[in-house]
């Protein structure tokens, strides 16, 4: 099993990530239109947000197929947020997917997530991010958090 081609979803018990059965909501290749975000993506991106909240800014603890950040990186997107205002980061629900979205470039996908905060619920923060194909699942890579 690939686990990267499986859907991940959190154990409300003890809060890991597991693969959970083989999802068919595949990306589109489409490069002409936003769409929403891949419902094969989604747990990853909210692992990717629970390690953020944990003050894991760097990804160690995501998921093996995210991109690990760089230390400046991670000081740079923690930054980010705390220059927002004084807001927690709260874990991504599911009207989430409502207004995120991806779009294909020709070689990977661009994906913006609405990011939520305890203070104000979706807030004007989104976490960008790309997505590539790799070794029969795919390949996440956190670019930035900002204020579009």
């Amino acid at each position: 099993m690939n686990p990267e081609r499986f859907a991940l979803a959190r154990c409300t018990h003890t809060g890991h990530y597991a693969p959970v059965g083989n999802v068919t909501d595949e990306p589109s290749k489409n490069d002409s239109v936003q769409l929403p975000v891949a419902p094969i993506w989604r747990g990853t991106f909210e692992a990717i947000v629970d390690a953020l909240i944990a003050g894991d800014w760097e990804l160690e603890t995501a998921p093996s197929n995210v991109d690990r950040v760089s230390a400046r990186m991670a000081s740079i997107l923690k930054e980010n947020v705390q220059a927002y205002g004084d807001v927690t980061l709260v874990p991504l629900p599911r009207d989430t997917w409502d207004s995120s979205v991806a779009m294909w470039t020709g070689t990977n996908w661009e994906v913006l997530i609405d990011l939520w905060t305890a203070q104000e619920g979706r807030s004007d923060l989104v976490l960008e991010a790309s997505v590539a194909e790799a070794g029969g699942g795919y390949a996440f890579k956190l670019r930035l958090i900002y204020v579009p």
